[in-house]
């Protein structure tokens, strides 16, 4: 019994020690926070999604009716393409330039 006790007093004292110094190892600095000067992260003119490549206020309008008749002959290429294709598969045909000035 008084080996149990011994090892019981130990175990006690170990745990309290073990505590102590955890917790004075979590007690915060007392020091003010740093501040920090905010900069700006980019200098100059945006780039990557920037408004580089933005269309220019006074650029000259297209009428609507000529672009919907630009996409129209785009669709009608392209559906001819895709039957040529359909009627005589090749490699080649797959790359081949189109005939439209608008881009896939």
């Amino acid at each position: 019994m008084m080996m149990f006790l011994m090892i019981a007093s130990m175990s006690v004292l170990a745990l309290a020690l073990m505590a102590l110094v955890t917790s004075a190892g979590r007690i915060p600095e007392e020091k003010p926070p740093e501040i920090l000067e905010l900069r700006p992260m980019v200098s100059g003119s945006p780039h990557f999604f920037g408004r580089v490549h933005a269309p220019n206020s006074r650029a000259a309008h297209v009428p609507i009716e000529v672009l919907i008749n630009e996409i129209e002959r785009h669709v009608r290429l392209e559906q001819a393409a895709a039957e040529t294709f359909l009627a005589q598969p090749a490699i080649d045909l797959l790359h081949s330039p189109s005939a439209s000035r608008l881009v896939n």
